[in-house]
């Protein structure tokens, strides 16, 4: 993997953001492989494809690719809001690859498997002002600190190249999210995230349910948190996150 950006590839475009997409495009055509089966490549597909930039021939994984100069931060602009919502709610979500660089050289690439971005991640931005060419139109971010740390896979950390083996191991980890549906797999994502915020190897059942208000907005159709609260936890358990270590007391299995 050579982190330069390939500046070559933007010749004879002017505008810059022109410029940046078919640079960080073809870097990821070259550099890139896909972390769901062996294929050490990714296929570029035709220009105006909806929401995918990239395929994998072998497994028919998609992908899109958000990039920028500077640092991740905590929010992603995206697509419309309601498209968005849409697409999380019937589970037809590409994985993000975000992409970010400094000095023409790549210093981070992170991986969000599509099963790992629940609903409560998905921000509306506020509407278009009515003298803009698109009034009312309700853009969305993605919230990356409300995916779970399993969900945010680092393919390049800091300028570091995290190696090819690791990052398909982390994606074959939380893969088994993948088999549950959109609704119960946004309950388990918010619960492990909420967990995951204590920063403790071992927690009780009050920790938990100290998160009971925040995971009432993020589900506010539900008005049993604590009983779905302890589901999670038995849910947690089952996929190899928690063991329970006596009545009302966790510990994770797994390394943040």
């Amino acid at each position: 993997m050579i982190l330069n950006l390939p500046i070559e590839a933007a010749e004879g475009y002017k505008s810059a953001s022109q410029r940046t997409r078919v640079i960080t495009e073809t870097w990821m055509h070259r550099n890139m492989f896909c972390p769901a089966c062996v294929s050490n490549s990714l296929t570029p597909t035709k220009d105006g494809t909806e929401a995918v930039d990239f395929l994998c021939a072998r497994c028919d994984s998609t992908f899109q690719l958000k990039a920028k100069s500077g640092s991740i931060g905590r929010k992603i602009v995206d697509a419309a809001y309601d498209a968005m919502m849409r697409a999380v709610l019937q589970n037809r979500l590409p994985h993000f690859l975000f992409l970010t660089y400094n000095n023409l050289t790549v210093s981070d690439l992170l991986l969000i498997p599509n099963f790992c971005l629940p609903p409560s991640a998905i921000e509306a931005r506020n509407p278009l002002s009515p003298t803009a060419r698109r009034a009312g139109w309700v853009g969305c971010n993605i919230l990356l600190d409300l995916v779970p740390p399993e969900g945010r896979i680092p393919v390049i950390k800091s300028g570091g190249i995290v190696p090819k083996s690791s990052v398909r191991k982390n994606f074959r980890t939380v893969k088994p999210l993948a088999d549950m549906s959109v609704k119960k797999r946004g309950w388990t994502l918010d619960v492990l995230t909420v967990l995951r915020s204590l920063n403790k190897r071992e927690f009780t059942i009050a920790d938990a349910y100290s998160f009971e208000k925040v995971l009432s907005k993020m589900h506010p159709d539900n008005k049993n948190v604590r009983p779905k609260i302890r589901q999670q936890l038995q849910i947690l358990r089952d996929l190899g996150y928690l063991q329970f270590i006596s009545p009302g007391h966790y510990r994770w299995k797994r390394n943040q």
